[in-house]
């Protein structure tokens, strides 16, 4: 069993292609197992800029034929040719995808380098695979080694103590353009936020810790009540939006709906009023229509402004995290190869000990189960257990270094014995529940208001 991951991400290709190929996402691991013998479990792992796949191929051999079927099912689900998605695609296998997932899930592949919410994103993601079936035990012990590693990368390091977030950075960028919120104070501000999902949340709590108490929430699908009864806040609909949008003076977008607010939209229901209005674009897909920045007293900022404004770690703390990584990388990597030699050391054994019971039998057979016969089968068991320790030392050495496969070439050229992978099992029962899709704004959660709901008084 073999473990891959395709990767698509900010830091490789423009965030508009990262959106489209996200398309469906939480659908691709669920619809792809039963069709594809080859794939023994996918986890997907989709934020605001990126997409990722994480997959364990039945054997190296098909390890090819497994991303040509992710492949196809993403190419299926998000409309883009086959050809475009592979080349959108960076394929890592071995030590490579241990580290990515960790850098990842630590923050230092992140567009604000060291930020925790990404950890939660890649936790929960591992818990929606579970739940839909689709997490074979493999993925399961590399999603929670990666979790142990942001962990300790927060804890032994200064990226933990930063509290940096994508949200912060774009909420320190609208305090430097409006003169008026002073060193980051959002009191006295009226705040709209569109979404009810993790950044959403992410987004409330970061204006109430900067003062803002004045915030309203919009949801399309009706959960804004829900959402506001244990944050705080005034839950908005389609009738009381207008006035809420005409009096804002931050408008943040956290859904990555389909349905984007129009320009024209925001400036009919703001013509009377004209006071300046700071739009936040947290979704990759655009909650707002780009042209929104040409409109009088609007100024935009999206997640490429975000990334820009990211300040730079100190070199130190990056080092200490990229080392605690690093070594966590090759710990899994020494640990997965350990696990492969498992059911070739139980062959060797059980083909080992079969002979020496059949030798056993021929004594007592011969002699009966006397203190003599006793004495032998004492004596030849445990020079079998003897024999047998080298072998099982020599397959952990083997498997460290990633040379398992000449040892399991061995046993079947001096002994016959073909070991045959154990099948992945033990992946949680199916009972589906779409929790990727509130964890980040790039999946669809029909939270972004119609064009018309703004647009109406």
């Amino acid at each position: 069993m073999v473990l891959f991951s395709l990767v698509a991400s900010h830091a490789d290709i423009d965030l508009e292609t990262v959106a489209r190929l996200s398309a469906g996402a939480s659908k691709v691991a669920s619809t792809m197992l039963a069709d594809n013998p080859e794939i023994l479990g996918a986890v997907a792992v989709a934020t605001c800029n990126r997409y990722e796949i994480y997959a364990e191929a039945r054997s190296a051999d098909e390890v090819e034929a497994a991303r040509a079927a992710v492949v196809a099912r993403i190419s299926n689900l998000s409309g883009l040719t086959e050809s475009t998605v592979s080349r959108a695609f960076d394929t890592r296998r071995g030590e490579a995808v241990s580290a990515h997932l960790f850098a990842v899930s630590a923050g230092l592949d992140s567009a604000v380098v060291g930020e925790r919410e990404i950890a939660g994103q890649v936790r929960r993601a591992l818990i929606g695979a579970q739940q839909d079936g689709t997490a074979s035990p493999a993925l399961i012990r590399l999603f929670q080694a990666a979790s142990k590693t942001a962990k300790d990368v927060g804890a032994q390091t200064a990226l933990g103590s930063r509290g940096l977030s994508i949200v912060s950075v774009a909420l320190d960028l609208a305090a430097e353009i409006d003169d008026s919120a002073s060193a980051g104070d959002f009191g006295g501000k009226k705040a709209v936020i569109f979404g009810t999902g993790a950044y959403a949340g992410a987004t409330m709590a970061k204006l109430a810790e900067r003062g803002c108490t004045d915030i309203a929430v919009f949801s399309s699908s009706g959960r804004a009540e829900a959402f506001v009864a244990s944050r705080g806040g005034t839950a908005l609909t389609s009738a009381t939006l207008p006035d809420a949008v005409a009096d804002a003076d931050l408008m943040i977008g956290c859904s990555g709906s389909d349905h984007r607010v129009e320009a024209g939209d925001i400036d009919r229901v703001r013509r009377t009023s004209r006071k300046p209005l700071i739009i936040i674009d947290l979704a990759l897909t655009r909650d707002f229509d780009p042209a929104v920045n040409e409109l009088p007293d609007v100024e935009l900022l999206t997640l490429e402004s975000v990334r820009m404004a990211a300040p730079q770690e100190q070199a130190q703390s990056l080092s200490q995290a990229s080392s605690i990584v690093s070594e966590a990388a090759r710990s899994f990597e020494a640990r997965q190869n350990e696990r492969s030699v498992d059911g070739a050391i139980v062959a060797l054994r059980r083909h080992t000990l079969s002979v020496l019971d059949t030798e056993i039998e021929r004594v007592r057979a011969q002699h009966g189960c006397t203190a003599a016969a006793e004495e032998v089968e004492f004596a030849m068991r445990r020079m079998v257990k003897s024999l047998l320790h080298i072998p099982t030392v020599r397959a952990r050495e083997l498997a460290a270094t990633g040379e398992q496969e000449s040892y399991f070439a061995g046993l079947e050229a001096l002994y016959g014995i073909t070991v045959e992978q154990p099948m992945s099992a033990g992946a949680a029962p199916a009972g589906s529940a779409d929790l990727a899709a509130r964890d980040c704004p790039v999946l669809p959660a029909e939270e972004a208001p119609p064009a018309a709901a703004i647009g109406t008084a």
